[in-house]
């Protein structure tokens, strides 16, 4: 796709069609996260590639709003530093924002649908994936073919009107 038109078409998927993404394109996307950009270049994050379905359901435990994880063809777990420091956990926080920007990006450019979710039982995340005590798991990304519809360009969009948004020179 053209860069407009992945911009375009990324919607939040939460319903998706029973198959497997291939290696090659589960590696591309977590390539687009591993470049994205960061403070200071510190890279803050690791991925955990998650495709077994027993694990899958197991994950999407781990919030009451993480259900479509059960059913994805992969999730990607983005895992960080706990850090105490309230000034290095909000550049953190920016820095893992982007990296999920970046694959969620990717993966539209492949065809992919991904929808986002919180993880709140950090102690159940780390005893499914192994993740030590000194990080938390700070967000995953379900992944998979849309089950609805094609990923395609939205005409008009469920956002708040441009001049509302968008304010030049000053407020």
């Amino acid at each position: 796709m053209e860069t407009w038109d992945v911009l375009t078409s990324r919607r939040n998927v939460r319903t998706y069609q029973d198959q497997p993404l291939p290696h090659e394109e589960l590696r591309r996307i977590l390539e687009a996260g591993r470049r994205a950009p960061s403070a200071r270049n510190r890279q803050p994050w690791d991925f955990v590639l998650v495709t077994d379905p027993d694990r899958l359901r197991e994950l999407s435990q781990v919030w009451r709003g993480a259900g479509h994880v059960a059913g994805s063809a992969a999730t990607i777990v983005l895992v960080a530093h706990i850090q105490d420091d309230p000034d290095q956990r909000d550049r953190m926080r920016f820095d893992l924002g982007q990296a999920a920007m970046a694959m969620m990006l990717a993966a539209a450019d492949l065809g992919i649908g991904s929808g986002h979710a919180d993880v709140s039982d950090q102690e159940r995340a780390r005893e499914i994936l192994g993740i030590p005590g000194d990080r938390f798991c700070a967000l995953m990304l379900a992944l998979g073919r849309p089950a609805d519809r094609p990923l395609r360009p939205i005409g008009r969009p469920d956002r708040r009107p441009f001049d509302d948004v968008v304010h030049i020179g000053r407020w």
